[in-house]
């Protein structure tokens, strides 16, 4: 079986999650707290997993990998059923570039380290910091609205889900906790908000995981 490594409030985590139930693939949740202890992601075993020491690793037995995208691709060669991305290859490319904005560009903005970072090493206020992210969230979703193909689908890229609302739903968790406005991007939140109504997505959201904390 596939184990996940995985935290529960991990966007990248999340993605993830979110493909694994779409394929309809057995896993198992083995779960990295990245706060307890200064962060289980710098323990000797796992930095022997991962030497990166971030989430998501999946593990196929004796193969290991990181890093969401690659994760994803590799569920795609190695599963290719359902499909979740677009077969045409225009489409195709289109739709993993909507993938990495997201994975690379404004997910790694919330990531703990960076917000720690901010506030340890030079000294910004929790305000400010919300401030600076609220404006880079929007700058985001303001190119991704415009991203969209321009058609009346019901998901990002057409009318079943791909691996792009697979990043999408988790970028706007993100943005949900951090206070981000999301109703100027209309199309995105459509999507949205049918996407979270799936049984996928419900069993992927972050407060469904066993380490998450009590409600």
């Amino acid at each position: 079986m596939l184990e996940l490594h995985s935290y529960w409030r991990s966007s990248a985590s999340y993605r993830v999650r979110s493909a694994l139930n779409l394929k309809r693939l057995p896993y198992k949740i083995v779960p990295v707290h990245l706060a307890r202890d200064g962060g289980e992601q710098h323990s000797a075993d796992y930095r022997a997993l991962n030497p990166q020491e971030l989430v998501p690793t999946l593990r196929d037995g004796d193969f290991a990998l990181s890093q969401s995208i690659p994760i994803l691709q590799y569920l795609e060669e190695l599963h290719p059923e359902p499909a979740l991305a677009p077969t045409e290859l225009r489409a195709r490319m289109r739709h993993w570039s909507f993938c990495q904005y997201i994975a690379c560009e404004l997910q790694p903005l919330q990531n703990l380290r960076v917000l720690n970072y901010l506030t340890s090493t030079f000294g910004i206020s929790e305000a400010q910091k919300i401030e600076w992210l609220r404006h880079w969230f929007s700058t985001g979703l303001a190119a991704l609205e415009q991203s969209l193909p321009n058609t009346e689908s019901l998901y990002c890229f057409g009318d079943t889900p791909t691996y792009a609302d697979c990043c999408l739903v988790p970028h706007f968790f993100a943005c949900d906790r951090f206070g981000v406005d999301v109703t100027p991007y209309p199309r995105l939140l459509a999507i949205v908000t049918r996407l979270r109504a799936l049984p996928e997505f419900i069993a992927a959201h972050p407060n469904q995981q066993v380490d998450a904390p009590p409600a």
